[in-house]
């Protein structure tokens, strides 16, 4: 079936702007819309899964004209944002009626949608820009919407340090631009494979890494995200740890680094420390904290790291003209774990954001034998955990094993062993979470705590489900050759990718 792409933007956006409209009186009805167009795009992303198209905006072609491009990469990020957009809505259905003027917080939701679609879409560096300031700008406001004091601050402290992070980026497609004469990455990496790099192309890809992993919040430019994703409502924290920093951190910087600057050892082994100082500090920094959504938060920094490690370690290998087998086998682990992610965290946010909503608190030291009031979301939480955690059969036990071989093979044997012991300092924290908000005695003061109901369990349902479904991506060798190894390919595919599926 043939979806045009401007579809998975357009639709999102008129919505967006459509639901203000609505108002309070006809805030259900705006519910609906929403929630059919998060639903619409899910099924037509999924129709997708597999090809290849190259759409020129308004019938120009590039480089006078902008292109949308689909390919393995874009449509596997465009599936992960579908589905923890759609389980997000469904969520925010109830969750939200504790909020006011929620049809300005849907409408919120759709324009970062809108933002994200385009950013994986977008086949030139000046509007991906454009796509990720649209999404950033929303997700400023939706950390903000509770208008507390703490939600403030954090939007505040986001907000600040997300514009310098775009300050970067467009000094560095400022300079791309200077340098190449060209927009289109497909051009770019043209021009770059035919001149080589210089000292401006180089600084920008200085700027870009800094820039994009400040959207990813890897370690050191993390700082925004302990704050930022505990004061969102549950919802939206849901949407910032699952798919955000993906599709506006990593997903821009190894669709960069990959298809137009080209990998090589010095850049490989940037990706590397980064993504194990973030797995490193980011479990560490989470062990020691009692704020619920706080420990999610630098969980999320640790995870991002494995799926960094995994492209650094691919790149690493294709830079060394080392055996691609082992090349696509760690970029595989990488994608997979950013898929898996999308989805455990997610579920961890919403699970918290429901116990938060029964109980009142985020710490862990208030809470305790929840089983009894709440066992469907314990169920749900102890799921969540378990993928996150590593442990088999869930899902983020076999991107884990993935990246640990892939590690071993490219004969790092120190980084393979420190990926091991950080998976296991997360069971050890999500051990503690399970301790002390679901088991143990029910303190007199959450007798009263209730179980959530209707759409909010069945959001955690979905979620739940496909961290145990998710497993058979790779374990079945036809999912895996639609789903994850049509991404891989992009990547490994390098520079020479961008100018064939334009034909250049």
């Amino acid at each position: 079936m043939n979806v045009p792409l401007p579809v998975f933007v357009a639709a999102p956006l008129v919505a967006a702007f459509v639901l203000p409209a609505f108002g309070a009186r006809l805030k259900s009805a705006g519910t609906f819309l929403a929630n059919v167009v998060v639903l619409a795009l899910l099924g037509l992303s999924v129709l997708l899964l597999g090809q290849t198209q190259v759409y020129e905006v308004g019938g120009w072609s590039v480089p006078l004209g902008i292109n949308l491009v689909l390919d393995g990469f874009s449509a596997l990020m465009l599936v992960a944002v579908a589905v923890v957009s759609t389980a997000a809505m469904l969520f925010s259905i109830r969750y939200m009626e504790q909020y006011t003027a929620k049809t300005k917080y849907l409408s919120l939701f759709l324009l970062m949608v809108a933002g994200m679609n385009g950013v994986v879409l977008s086949g030139d560096v000046f509007n991906l820009y454009v796509f990720l300031e649209i999404a950033s700008i929303a997700s400023y406001a939706l950390v903000g919407f509770g208008c507390d004091h703490e939600e403030l601050e954090a939007s505040f402290k986001y907000m600040v340090l997300g514009s310098i992070a775009s300050v970067f980026i467009l000094f560095g497609v400022a300079l791309v631009y200077g340098n190449t004469g060209s927009l289109n990455m497909a051009y770019i990496a043209r021009a770059i494979q035919e001149a080589g790099m210089n000292s401006g192309l180089a600084l920008a890809l200085s700027l870009f890494v800094a820039g994009f992993g400040l959207k990813a919040a890897l370690v050191p430019f993390h700082a925004w995200l302990p704050d930022a994703h505990p004061s969102a409502p549950a919802p939206i924290s849901a949407m910032l740890s699952g798919v955000l920093i993906k599709a506006l951190g990593v997903y821009a910087l190894s669709r960069l680094i990959f298809n137009v600057f080209g990998v090589s050892v010095p850049i490989a082994w940037v990706l590397i420390a980064l993504g194990v100082l973030s797995m490193v500090i980011g479990v560490f920094l989470a062990v020691g904290q009692w704020d619920f959504k706080r420990l999610l938060a630098y969980h999320s920094i640790s995870q991002m790291g494995y799926v960094v490690l995994g492209l650094g370690i691919g790149a690493l290998i294709l830079a060394r003209d080392g055996n691609r087998m082992w090349a696509s086998l760690a970029i595989l682990g990488g994608l997979f774990h950013l898929a898996n992610h999308a989805v455990f965290k997610s579920l961890l946010f919403l699970t918290s954001g429901s116990v938060e909503m029964a109980t009142g608190t985020r710490q862990l030291k208030q809470m305790g034998g929840l089983v009894e009031r709440m066992p469907l979301t314990r169920a749900a939480s102890a799921v969540a955990s378990a993928s996150i955690a590593g442990v088999p059969p869930f899902n983020g036990f076999w991107s884990k094993l993935i990246l640990v071989i892939a590690a071993v093979q490219a004969r790092l044997f120190v980084i393979a062993a420190v990926t091991v012991l950080v998976s296991l300092v997360t069971l050890l924290s999500f051990l503690k979470v399970q301790r002390y908000v679901f088991l143990g005695e029910l303190p007199d003061n959450l007798r009263g705590a209730r179980e959530s109901k209707g759409s909010m369990l069945l959001a955690m349902g979905f979620l739940a489900v496909l961290c145990l479904a998710m497993s058979l991506l790779v374990l079945l060798p036809g999912l895996r050759e639609t789903v994850l190894q049509p991404a891989v390919d992009v990547l490994l595919a390098g520079v020479g990718y961008s100018v064939t599926l334009v034909k250049l």
